[in-house]
């Protein structure tokens, strides 16, 4: 396996799933919430911190991977893609449930945004395990 790469690809994968878990945690909280809170700022807040990383690390780790190509690097990032496919899945079956009053487009069109992310990440992975070592050309 590679050096940085797989540390990325492993960062990559953690946030991932903190996402998963903030959006989670956050729906259940809003389908019986204590205290008003702005749902659109929270989401956004939580993508800045968690999946926008995430997904520039999955990317980061494909392209300094793609040369040779890497089962492991590629297993890392579509684990990364599942993990996001799931949480999303989930979060989508918590939406009918939230308060009404909170029940705004973006708190409805988180979930379907990341499933469509998720597989693409998951197909960017399995592009590593086809990928094979390109010789190194000499030209002198």
């Amino acid at each position: 396996m590679a050096g940085i790469e797989k540390y990325i690809a492993i960062a990559s994968l953690g946030l991932f799933a903190m996402f998963a878990g903030e959006v989670n945690v956050f729906y259940n909280y809003l389908t019986h919430p204590n205290v008003e809170t702005e749902p659109e700022a929270k989401l956004l807040m939580y993508m800045s911190i968690g999946v926008a990383p995430a997904s520039v690390m999955a990317g980061t780790a494909f392209i300094m991977s793609k040369r040779y190509g890497s089962r492991q690097i590629g297993m890392l990032i579509v684990a990364g893609g599942a993990v996001l496919l799931v949480g999303m899945i989930i979060a989508n079956s918590i939406v009918p449930r939230i308060d009404v009053n909170y029940r705004i487009s973006t708190v409805e069109l988180v979930p379907p945004l990341f499933m469509g992310i998720s597989v693409a990440v998951m197909a960017a992975g399995a592009v590593l395990f086809k990928t094979k070592k390109r010789p190194i050309k000499e030209f002198f």
